[in-house]
C-alpha cells in the first residue's frame, strides 16, 4: 500500500523537514518509518491517496527521524536525546512514582530504547514502536506510565498511582506540528465519555475521586474523612480508575463509533491535550484547597 502511495518527491521533502541527515538517516530509513506508520494508522483499511497525505502532514516528523537514528545507534542522535529528554523522564517517573522506583524505571527504559535485546540476529529498539502520530514527548510519557503500572502490578501495592505530570512541557525540536484534522473530534469524545463515565458513579466514590484529584488529599486523609482504612481507600480508588478507563473505552467504541486505533490515537491527544485533569468534571467538597492531580 505504502510503496505504491507515497510519492519518492513527498518522502524527499519529508526528509529535507525531519532534519534526518543531522542523525545519518537516510531518505530510505526514513521511507520505510513512514510506511511503519501508515501502516498502522490503516490497518483495517486501506487509505486513500488524500487520506494518507493528510495524515503524512499530520506526523511529527522531526521526531520520527529521530527516534530512527537513535534506533540505529546514532552517536550524535543519542546525545540529542539524552540531553532533551531525559530530564522529561524523569519528572514524569518522579510524578508517577513519587520516592517510588520511578527514576530506576526510567533509566531501564534506555536499555529497551537502544535495543539490547535481539532476535534474528538483529537488535530490537523500543523505538521501532513509535510512529510519529504524537509527539516523542507524549508518547514516552505513555511508555513510563505503562512500565510505573506494570512494575505495581508486579509488586502488588495497594496505593494508587498518581497521574502524569501536566507541568511537563511537550519538547520542540524546531519544526512546527501540523494539527491533526480529527483531534479536536477526538478529543471532545474522550471528553463525553469521561463525563458520563463519571456522572454513572455513585456518590460516595466520585467524592473519593474528588477529594484525591481535586483536592490533593492523601490516602490516609480520604480515609478519615470518609471513615475508612488507608488500604480501603486506596484499593477503591484504584477500582474507580479502572471502571472509569473501561467504561471512557467502551462508550468511546459505541456510543462515539471510533475505531481501535481511534480510541487509543484520542487517549493520546487528551493526555497531551488537557492531561485528563478531572477538576472540570468532579465535584469540588467547599473549603478545600484546589489541587492539580491528573487522571490515567
Amino acid at each position: 500500500m505504502a510503496d505504491s502511495l507515497i510519492e519518492a518527491d513527498r518522502v524527499r521533502e519529508l526528509h529535507r523537514q525531519s532534519g534526518a541527515e543531522r542523525w545519518s538517516v537516510s531518505e530510505e530509513v526514513l521511507r520505510e518509518a513512514i510506511e511503519r506508520s501508515v501502516a498502522s494508522r490503516f490497518r483495517d483499511a486501506q487509505g486513500s491517496r488524500g487520506e494518507i497525505a493528510r495524515y503524512l502532514d499530520s506526523l511529527q516528523i522531526a521526531d520520527l527521524a529521530l527516534a530512527c537514528g537513535c534506533a540505529r545507534g546514532d552517536e550524535r542522535a543519542w546525545d540529542h536525546f539524552i540531553r532533551e529528554f531525559r530530564p522529561l523522564l524523569y519528572r514524569v517517573a518522579d510524578a508517577l512514582a513519587p520516592g517510588g522506583p520511578g527514576r530506576e524505571i526510567a533509566d531501564s527504559l534506555y536499555a529497551d530504547l537502544y535495543g539490547l535485546e535481539e532476535r534474528g540476529g538483529q537488535r530490537r529498539s523500543l523505538f521501532g514502536y513509535f510512529h510519529g502520530r504524537s509527539t516523542l514527548a507524549t508518547w514516552l510519557r505513555s511508555v513510563v506510565a505503562q512500565r510505573v503500572v506494570d512494575r505495581s502490578r508486579e509488586l502488588r501495592r495497594l496505593e494508587p498511582l498518581p497521574g502524569h505530570d501536566e507541568a511537563v512541557p511537550a519538547l520542540s525540536t524546531g519544526v512546527a506540528a501540523p494539527a491533526d484534522p480529527d483531534r479536536a473530534r477526538l478529543v471532545g469524545a474522550v471528553q463525553r465519555a469521561l463525563s458520563s463515565a463519571l456522572a454513572g458513579l455513585e456518590p460516595r466514590a466520585r467524592l473519593r475521586l474528588a477529594l484525591y484529584y481535586t483536592q490533593d488529599l492523601t490516602l490516609s486523609e480520604i480515609g478519615r474523612a470518609l471513615g475508612e482504612s488507608e488500604a480501603t481507600a486506596s484499593r477503591k480508588l484504584a477500582g474507580a480508575r479502572k471502571a472509569i478507563r473501561e467504561d471512557v473505552e467502551r462508550r468511546l467504541r459505541h456510543d462515539a463509533r471510533l475505531s481501535a486505533q481511534e480510541v487509543v490515537l484520542a487517549f493520546e491527544h487528551a493526555l497531551s491535550d488537557w492531561g485528563f485533569d478531572l477538576r472540570q468534571a468532579l465535584p469540588v467538597p467547599p473549603s478545600q484547597g484546589i489541587g492539580r492531580r491528573s487522571f490515567q
